[in-house]
């Protein structure tokens, strides 16, 4: 465990730089999960994520020398902008080694805070290992985003301040990739108040936390695919292994459709724009992971939401269709004048509306004398849809459906 007396002096360290996020009700996922649920908004933390409290607080720890040599870091995202804010506010070179994937908005980001940035390898492990070789050749301090002390000590702030506010939870349900946010929060909860369990949540594509603590040993893994790129960590650290073990009570696993739906469901019922990495926690409970905890009272670190929009669009357009707001057809028709019109006003009565519309008549797969429409149309649900396709059966016309 971290002791509680260095989280604390992380916390003094730390106060004017970070915001205190809200730690407020959330109503309708509560009514959606079967539990009483807080979240934790570290999504709107300044660099908009929760990375900025270790980073800050590694950095404030460094003698004056070691500031004058720069410091380096290798982070797929929110890592690397709390260590360019914090190595900006004492006028320290920084230096960021991020994985050829990162999405431009971390990129851009990092660079908004006046830190370098390097492109190398294509997850963070590869990233890493290239870091701590040119900060070795180059004598700059390495910033661990996870595996170091002072960092998992900043991280941890983030339960004092959930149990300043409210100490009578049951369970904090806190995102894991590395494992320093957890390590940090879960010694604070075991030191403050060990009544409350420590729910550990990860992804099912980057699965060498959870297997190691399954396993109670480091485990990695050959390969991380998620959209939760923030927790997306190939290598299990025997240094935040042990803290886990020690402090965490349980540890589940969340896939990336899982994900999806709680972004989406942050985004359209709570008004919350979180990343992939911040929503584990949501998605287990939307998704009744954790059922065990149903009426009883859950917090739920929501750890950033440094988003990358590309992404976010396409969530939004599969969860509309997915929930029947969104429909694609293509529909056969005779490639004669009236033919689109006839169609058209059919959708137009049914109230379907028309977003999107492209006509094809060359492919090798129609018949000659006719036409593919692919339609996009905007439908009010299920029954909706179902009626849509009675009434294209009903009329002879063939079609087919793009889930």
């Amino acid at each position: 465990m971290i002791d509680l007396k260095t989280i604390y002096e992380a916390h003094e360290r730390i106060k004017n730089v970070i915001t205190e996020t809200p730690f407020a009700h959330a109503p309708r996922l509560s009514q959606e999960s079967g539990c009483n649920v807080y979240l934790k908004k570290e999504n709107l933390q300044v660099t908009g994520a929760f990375k900025i409290r270790g980073a800050y607080n590694k950095i404030a720890s460094l003698s004056d020398e070691e500031r004058s040599r720069g410091v380096i870091a290798a982070s797929a995202g929110n890592h690397a902008q709390g260590v360019a804010m914090a190595a900006q506010i004492f006028g320290t070179r920084a230096l960021i080694v991020m994985p050829e994937s990162t999405p431009l908005t971390k990129i851009n980001g990092v660079s908004y805070y006046g830190a370098e940035v390097i492109l190398a390898g294509s997850n963070y492990d590869e990233a890493y290992a290239y870091a701590a070789r040119y900060g070795e050749e180059h004598g700059m301090v390495f910033v661990h985003p996870f595996a170091d002390e002072a960092v998992m000590a900043g991280q941890g702030t983030i339960a004092i301040e959930m149990i300043e506010s409210m100490n009578d939870m049951d369970a904090i349900v806190i995102p894991v990739g590395g494992g320093g946010l957890i390590s940090g929060m879960a010694s604070a909860i075991k030191a403050l108040a060990p009544h409350i369990r420590v729910v550990g949540v990860g992804a099912v594509g980057a699965p060498a936390m959870r297997e190691s603590y399954d396993a109670k040993q480091a485990i990695d893994s050959t390969s991380v695919r998620t959209i939760a790129d923030g927790i997306a960590v190939r290598d299990t650290s025997p240094i935040t292994l042990s803290h886990i073990l020690e402090t965490v009570d349980e540890f589940v696993s969340v896939d990336d459709e899982e994900i999806a739906n709680a972004i989406l469901f942050l985004l359209e019922k709570q008004k919350l724009v979180v990343e992939g990495a911040g929503a584990v926690g949501v998605a287990a409970l939307l998704h009744h992971k954790l059922d065990h905890f149903r009426n009883k009272k859950v917090g739920v670190v929501l750890s950033g939401g440094n988003m990358d929009v590309t992404l976010l669009s396409v969530i939004i357009e599969k969860g509309l269709i997915k929930s029947g707001r969104k429909m694609k057809l293509t529909v056969t028709l005779i490639d004669k004048p009236g033919a689109l019109m006839q169609l058209t006003r059919m959708l137009q009565d049914l109230n379907a509306n028309i977003v999107h519309i492209a006509y094809d008549r060359t492919s090798t797969t129609l018949a000659y004398g006719d036409a593919n429409v692919m339609i996009h149309l905007e439908t009010k649900g299920s029954e909706h849809q179902s009626q849509i396709r009675a009434l294209l059966k009903e009329h002879r016309y063939l079609s087919s459906e793009e889930h």
